[in-house]
C-alpha cells in the first residue's frame, strides 16, 4: 500500500500562525487530518524556548555546562538548585505552551470558518518531554528537580485542555531524548518506554495523542545516527503496550540517505495496530543532496516490510520545519504533496 497521508511534526520556519496554517493548507491540501501553528517565534528553538522562564525562576542558579560537551547539543550554560532551596516547593513560573496554543487556536478557528481550514481537521500542538527539558539541568540535580517540572508541565497542558475543545484538539509528545537513550542504552528502554506511556495517557481519549520519535535536529545533526528502525519499533511497541489510551499516530526518523533493507526490515516488528497511524521521514530536507530513486525505494521498503493489518501510512519531515531555510519551507511542503501524488497515482 502506498502512502497515502501526511503529518506535519511541529515547527514550520514562517512568520507567524496564520501563514503557516494558509501554507500548510494551500501547499497541500489534501491528505493530512491535524495541523501544527508551527511553533514560531521563541519557540522554534524546542526546549530552549524553556531556558529564559527557568533562568527566572527563584531557587535556580545558572552554572557553567559540562566540560567536554560542546557542540549543538552541548557545552551551554546550565541550571542548578540553590542549596536553599527544596525542588518540590519551587514556585514556576508560567511555562508558556497553554498560552502560546490558546492565541493559535483563535486563528486556527477564524481560518477554519473562512474554509481555509477544512472543518474536519484537529489544531495540533506539541510538547517537549519533560526528561528533554531536564536536560537544561545540571546532571547533578536532574533526578530531584524533575519530577517538580513535570508536574508544571502537566499543569500546562491542563490548562490548554481545559481551553479548546476535546474535539478540535490533538497533543505530540516529542521524544527525541527517550529515542536517543534508549538507543544508546537498550537495557533503558523499558524506563523510556514507561514515561512516555504516562505522558500518552494525561491526554484525555477524545483528545488525539501522538508521539514523534526524532534523533535530534540541532544544526542539521543528530544526537546519534540511527542504525535502522529497531530501536524505534520496540519502543513504539512498548508504548503502545503500556499506555492504558489508545495511541492515534506516531512518526518515525529515516535518515534521507537512507535507503537499504537493513534499515527498514525492522518494521516487520511492528505492533501498533490499525488504530495507530504510522508516518515514516520521507521528505528529504536536503532533496538536491539526495539520491535519485531513494524516495521510491524507501516507499518500496516501507511497504516491503510494514505489517499487514497496520493500516495506511503516510508521510513526513524527519523534525518539522522549524530549523529550515524559511526560503526552503515551499519546496519542502510541495514535497510532500508531489511524493503523495506520484505513489497514490
Amino acid at each position: 500500500m502506498p502512502p497515502v497521508a501526511v503529518h506535519f511534526n511541529g515547527g514550520v520556519n514562517l512568520p507567524d500562525t496564520t501563514a503557516v496554517l494558509r501554507t500548510l493548507a494551500e501547499r497541500v491540501p489534501r491528505g493530512f487530518r491535524r495541523l501544527p501553528d508551527g511553533e514560531t517565534g521563541e519557540r522554534a528553538q524546542w526546549i530552549g524556548y524553556q531556558r529564559p522562564r527557568l533562568e527566572a525562576t527563584p531557587g535556580l542558579e545558572l552554572t557553567a555546562g559540562e566540560p567536554g560537551a560542546e557542540g549543538p547539543y552541548g557545552g551551554g550554560p546550565v541550571l542548578r538548585v540553590s542549596e536553599a532551596t527544596d525542588p518540590d516547593r519551587i514556585a514556576w513560573p508560567e511555562i508558556g505552551y497553554a498560552s502560546e496554543y490558546r492565541a493559535s487556536y483563535a486563528t486556527f478557528r477564524e481560518l477554519r470558518g473562512e474554509d481555509v481550514v477544512p472543518v474536519d481537521v484537529r489544531f495540533q500542538v506539541e510538547y517537549p518531554t519533560p526528561q528533554a527539558v531536564s536536560h537544561l539541568f545540571h546532571p547533578a540535580d536532574r533526578a530531584r528537580i524533575t519530577p517538580s517540572y513535570e508536574r508544571a508541565l502537566l499543569a500546562d497542558l491542563g490548562e490548554l485542555l481545559a481551553a479548546v475543545p476535546h474535539r478540535d484538539l490533538a497533543v505530540q509528545w516529542d521524544a527525541a531524548v527517550e529515542t536517543v537513550t534508549a538507543a544508546l542504552a537498550p537495557e533503558s528502554l523499558g524506563e523510556q518506554a514507561g514515561q512516555l506511556a504516562g505522558l500518552v495517557d494525561h491526554v484525555p481519549g477524545e483528545v488525539h495523542a501522538g508521539v514523534h520519535l526524532c534523533y535530534g535536529d540541532a544544526g542539521h545533526e543528530h544526537m546519534v545516527e540511527p542504525e535502522s528502525l529497531a530501536t524505534q519499533v520496540r519502543l513504539a511497541n512498548a508504548v503502545v503496550r503500556r499506555a492504558r489510551r489508545p495511541l492515534d499516530w506516531l512518526s518515525f526518523t529515516v535518515p534521507q540517505y537512507r535507503a537499504d533493507a537493513a534499515y527498514f526490515a525492522p518494521l516487520a516488528d511492528l505492533r501498533t495496530g490499525p488504530g495507530t497511524e504510522l508516518f515514516f521521514a520521507l521528505v528529504p530536507y536536503h532533496p538536491d543532496e539526495q539520491a535519485a530513486g531513494t524516495t521510491e525505494a524507501q516507499v518500496a521498503l516501507v511497504d516491503r516490510y510494514l505489517p499487514g493489518g497496520s493500516g495506511p501510512w503516510g508521510i513526513c519531515t524527519e523534525c518539522g520545519m522549524a530549523r529550515a531555510d524559511r526560503a526552503d519551507v515551499p519546496r519542502l511542503l510541495d514535497l510532500h504533496r508531489e511524493i503523495l501524488a506520484e505513489h497514490s497515482a
